[in-house]
């Protein structure tokens, strides 16, 4: 009896050390939901199919080809228009259970508003839900992810107050064409994104420089588009599909060399409050220190309001706890520090802001000049929202790492590992809500101003075959086996 009892705790010893090299023994609760996103613009090319509108990007890269690292565009790309169903089956294979992608506004609106109702692509976004279903896999739809119908952004698109009813109108088409079977609705993705790149400088379409007025219009706008839609499923849908609305929001985690916690705060507030704290703070509107220092800003430079629009008390409250859940882009994080002299265009949000960002030289570098693999800032991020908006529940909307094109992506699963450890852990040891976890992205595609010079999928994508065809990375492999054993597998 010695002899065993002896024997079973050396091997619980030894398992403890490999497994604490190698994987974890803890497990997700049974309630994770693992997937897989992806955008309409960056893999599904047919961009004048069967009655398809054109989009800014369409416009953007067809226009402007310097823009884009390798002159390249949408056009065509993976193809999903034509090989949807390869992506749903590789969304299949590696035991997912929900499938994010987005939906093209253009192909089903051509002109952006109710003039025209494309039935064609109604019916491409009915075959992938469906055949979805069909597998059991829950569809993760988002209603806007940067390709905005170029009819209305004739009109200012995001700039423009006028979007707030253009968006309503086609969300309630998505709603009702795809309600009874979509049951997770992301509204839109990174806003603070595409204003920042496509309204306060040439980075991304539009194309338009108004930097420091036009990343605050955009926003300002976005908000208010997202809080309609979220109250019209609310009032008109909910009774009978019982779905989820939410907002998909990007942001780092800072750090700072010196625990200057008053600049770490300002970082936060600046990059993931100004839109998170509209939506999820107790009290709404933005962030006081947003509105106090660019109000001081904009006094400063002579101008009689502040370049930060105010929201009335009635859309404060319309905007106020406008989500189900708390969607996540996470990628990377910065350490920061104040700057010492005004940094950015004048104005700009990076003045209004007024820290300078940088990097730890330990940080494994992606092939992307901006990707570090930091997996503690994950973690230290969730317990910041945990904190600063009352434990929200939290879908990882993207988690992704960007190699030079191999099959063998080691440092992809390397960051995955490292990356679920982290998510892991707040959820076992934080008391974190974190309730799924959804890696960017299924497929290689089209980066936006990075062309496809920058590889993130899980499936390589044979650009120069008319087929191309899906080939599974390791990376693919590595989460196949994950969610299989609902644990972290080793490396």
């Amino acid at each position: 009896m010695f002899l065993s009892r002896l024997i079973y705790i050396f091997t619980i010893f030894i398992v403890e050390i490999v497994v604490a090299k190698n994987g974890s023994s803890q497990h997700f609760p049974e309630n994770f939901l693992f997937g897989v996103s992806s955008s309409a613009y960056q893999i599904e090319g047919g961009w004048d199919s069967d009655g398809k509108g054109p989009s800014i990007w369409d416009e953007f890269t067809h226009l402007h080809p310097e823009k884009i690292v390798d002159r390249q565009n949408g056009d065509v790309g993976a193809n999903s228009y034509e090989y949807y169903l390869d992506d749903v089956e590789a969304v299949k294979s590696l035991n997912m259970n929900f499938y994010r992608f987005s939906i093209s506004w253009t192909r089903i609106l051509p002109t952006g508003d109710l003039t025209q109702v494309n039935e064609k692509g109604i019916e491409y976004y009915n075959k992938i839900i469906n055949k979805l279903i069909e597998y059991k896999i829950e569809p993760m739809v988002t209603m806007y992810h940067f390709d905005l119908p170029a009819h209305l952004q004739l009109l200012g698109g995001f700039a423009n107050s006028a979007i707030v009813q253009y968006f309503e109108e086609y969300a309630n088409l998505l709603f009702n064409r795809f309600g009874d079977r979509v049951k997770y609705w992301i509204t839109i993705n990174e806003a603070a994104e595409f204003c920042v790149k496509g309204y306060g400088g040439k980075i991304h379409a539009p194309g338009i420089n108004a930097h420091g007025k036009g990343e605050y219009l955009c926003v300002h706008n976005a908000l208010k588009s997202h809080a309609v839609a979220y109250h019209l499923y609310k009032r008109e849908y909910y009774n009978q599909y019982k779905g989820q609305v939410g907002i998909a929001l990007d942001s780092s985690f800072f750090y700072s060399d010196s625990n200057d916690t008053v600049v770490v705060n300002r970082e936060m507030q600046f990059t993931l409050g100004w839109i998170a704290h509209p939506i999820f703070s107790s009290d709404g509107d933005y962030p006081a220190v947003m509105i106090d220092r660019i109000a001081n800003h904009s006094k400063a430079e002579g101008r009689l309001v502040s370049r930060l629009p105010t929201f009335s008390n009635h859309w404060k409250r319309t905007i106020q706890g406008t989500s189900d859940f708390f969607g996540l882009n996470y990628y990377t994080s910065r350490y920061i520090r104040e700057s010492l002299e005004p940094i950015g265009e004048n104005p700009s949000v990076a003045r209004d802001r007024g820290n300078e960002r940088f990097t730890k030289p330990e940080w494994i570098k992606g092939a992307s000049d901006w990707l570090y693999s930091v997996p503690k800032g994950l973690g230290d991020l969730l317990r910041w929202i945990k904190a600063e908006y009352n434990n929200p529940e939290v879908i990882i909307t993207e988690n992704g790492w960007s190699d030079d094109d191999r099959l063998e992506d080691d440092s992809r699963v390397t960051y995955f590992h490292d990356h679920l450890e982290q998510v892991l852990d707040v959820i076992l040891n934080n008391g974190c809500n974190v309730k799924a976890f959804s890696v960017w992205s299924l497929v290689d595609n089209f980066e936006w101003s990075q062309g496809y010079t920058e590889k993130f999928g899980m499936f390589f994508v044979n650009m120069s075959s008319p087929r191309k065809e899906r080939i599974p990375k390791k990376s693919a492999y590595f989460m196949e086996e994950l969610i299989k054993k609902r644990s972290i597998p080793g490396i």
